[in-house]
């Protein structure tokens, strides 16, 4: 066994370049690899990405369609609302023509009551 007092300058010069060649392989043996599979993870990626985008435009149709059913069920109930307002002011109209024709013959039944007495008296005087 050598001792470490056995190591020249060269020695280690040496060692450090194997150790750093051996590094160098390893990286482009790695960087091989990463190539031949890097067609692979780039279609996973765009697949991914893809996926994502339906999604994203699946929930902002969903978005629209929600915000579209509430807004025609807000004009319905507005259009229902108004039409319910409408029927109610021709009913309240109605009652009060009624009303008033009713006050009309109450008034045409007075008048002709107090002409019947007015007639019945002269009537009897003459």
């Amino acid at each position: 066994m050598k001792s470490s007092r056995d190591i020249n300058f060269s020695d280690r010069l040496n060692t450090g370049a194997k150790a750093r060649a051996e590094q160098l392989a390893r990286a482009k043996a790695r960087l091989k690899a990463n190539e031949e599979t890097a067609d692979e993870r780039q279609q996973a990626r765009q697949k991914l990405v893809a996926e994502r985008e339906a999604r994203i435009a699946a929930r902002a149709a969903a978005k629209r369609a929600e915000a579209e059913r509430l807004e025609a069920k807000r004009r319905a109930e507005e259009e229902a609302r108004l039409t319910a307002e409408r029927e109610a002011a021709e009913a309240l109209a109605r009652k009060k023509e009624e009303e008033r024709a009713k006050l009309a013959q109450i008034l045409i039944d007075q008048k002709a009551a107090r002409d019947a007495r007015y007639a019945a008296r002269k009537a009897r005087s003459r």
